[in-house]
């Protein structure tokens, strides 16, 4: 399923559609769809994301057939406010999954939890109760260590199936959880979202930045200080070639178009 173009606005970063919208209409919109029983999924596009799927054929076709493709990052949002977007805002995973929950408890919409270790979807569902007493925790499940490609498994879609959720957040990291979703969701007739670590934000087993870096756009800077070891690598690359691809879309053809004149 794509989302009609009528009311929601995309833009083309690095070749990837990303919806120039906020917080509060993407949870809107992911509640509407989910009341439709829609074979949907919803990727939250990084910079990280939106480098891996140039140079990943099958993580790229997975993000141009999503439902949405939601800006998480500022670098993102900077784009589409230069494109001329200037709604757009930043729709973080563990942002959005807050509000999601907060929607649905409203309207008593089944929601389901897969990813994560045993003691953070322990934490996750205790928190959620307490934040939302009258949100419908359909099931919240902690598989074990699956491949990056996933072969689908009968047992997990019944089991997901039958607990009647209409949206499930999975969070098993980037690439791995689009792939799962691009993999799942012809079975299963609710709206998956790929929330990345945000089982573990909520649980406080990775701490976030303080908002005035997540608005500044040093978010990364916080998690590298946090992770070093694990995520330089990531960040040195991706935001570097990030960087390098916007610039040279944005100022090489011009150039070429001068020297051929």
């Amino acid at each position: 399923m794509q989302i009609s173009s009528k009311h929601f606005q995309q833009a083309n970063v690095l070749g990837i559609p990303v919806l120039a919208s906020s917080l509060d209409k993407v949870a809107r919109l992911i509640i509407d769809i989910s009341q439709t029983k829609q074979f949907a999924y919803i990727c939250i596009a990084n910079v990280h994301m939106v480098i891996l799927a140039k140079q990943n054929s099958r993580l790229r076709s997975v993000m141009e057939n999503a439902c949405v493709v939601s800006s998480d990052g500022m670098p993102l949002v900077w784009e589409l406010r230069r494109q001329g977007f200037k709604d757009a805002e930043r729709v973080a995973g563990p942002d959005l999954m807050l509000e999601v929950c907060r929607n649905a408890q409203e309207l008593d919409i089944p929601i389901y939890f897969y990813g994560g270790t045993a003691s953070v979807t322990k934490v996750v569902q205790e928190k959620l109760t307490l934040q939302f007493p009258r949100l419908t925790i359909a099931g919240i499940e902690s598989p074990p260590q699956l491949a990056e490609q996933p072969v689908v498994e009968k047992e997990v879609v019944e089991r997901i199936n039958s607990s009647g959720a209409a949206i499930v957040f999975v969070g098993l990291g980037c690439p791995k959880q689009e792939l799962w979703m691009q993999a799942y969701h012809k079975h299963i007739p609710a709206v998956l979202i790929g929330v990345g670590a945000a089982f573990d934000f909520f649980a406080g087993e990775i701490k976030r930045a303080p908002l005035w870096m997540q608005k500044s756009g040093l978010e990364w800077l916080h998690r590298l200080c946090s992770e070093p070891r694990r995520l330089w690598k990531r960040y040195l690359l991706t935001n570097t070639l990030y960087i390098y691809y916007l610039v040279r879309e944005k100022y090489l053809p011009s150039m070429f178009d001068k020297q051929s004149r």
